[in-house]
């Protein structure tokens, strides 16, 4: 691989400072106060030189959105890969334990990704690749867990032609084996994890739960037992 030349090396040295620094302006001021002229003001730069970089405040947003999800699924992937030839249970609760530790470490980029939506802003298709691969992977797990024979479809009768539909634009994520039923229940843990993240973060659980690390282990492997998530064989 050849070693980038000077200029480009000085590039991504800029674009990385501009992110930096936009990342504190939206940990201090929040998302919708970030501002492009600021950011540059911080620098040292004239803002048309910012712009060459990103044009807008959307883009600049977007890009740390997409480093948010991306490093939120690096972390969640470390974790499962380390006990990836171990049990469905075993790798639901690291995958969790993924996502609670980067989030409890990063908590200015969780927040801008799952805090409040900015006022004016669309995310663009460039983020959804990035913010799937979380789901996909607890998806992966569904599909495991079939073949492993720890969910009898025939033990589990499948929701209503309804909910079914409404299923549908999840349906094209997952493995086309996956039973809805099951898929529900896929859902379901998706939607606690970071749920009870959230809550902590958000300080949703000050003064309910003294522990935060405790109780998240211990509910981690409630939610699996309750949603029928465990191997039998593990």
């Amino acid at each position: 691989m050849p070693v980038p030349n000077v200029r480009q090396r000085a590039r991504e040295e800029l674009e990385r400072l501009i992110k930096d620094t936009a990342g504190r302006h939206v940990a201090t001021g929040g998302a919708a106060a970030l501002s492009l002229r600021a950011v540059a003001r911080e620098l040292g730069l004239v803002s048309s030189a910012l712009y060459r970089y990103y044009p807008s405040r959307d883009a600049l947003l977007t890009a740390l959105i997409i480093d948010g999800y991306s490093a939120l699924a690096d972390a969640a992937e470390t974790a499962e890969a380390a006990v990836h030839t171990g049990s469905v249970e075993d790798r639901w609760r690291a995958i969790c334990h993924g996502v609670r530790g980067w989030a409890v470490t990063h908590p200015e980029q969780y927040t801008l990704i799952f805090g409040s939506p900015i006022p004016g802003y669309a995310a663009p298709q460039d983020t959804i690749g990035p913010a799937s691969r979380v789901p996909l992977l607890l998806g992966a797990l569904l599909a495991d867990l079939m073949a492993s024979g720890g969910y009898d479809p025939t033990d589990h009768p499948e929701p209503s032609v309804a909910i079914q539909r409404a299923l549908e634009p999840v349906r094209t994520t997952v493995p086309p084996e996956i039973p809805a039923d099951l898929l529900v229940r896929g859902l379901m843990a998706w939607t606690y994890l970071f749920g009870a993240v959230s809550f902590e973060l958000f300080g949703h659980r000050h003064n309910v739960i003294g522990d935060y690390a405790a109780f998240f282990d211990h509910e981690v492997g409630r939610v699996a037992v309750l949603l029928g998530l465990t191997d039998p064989r593990s």
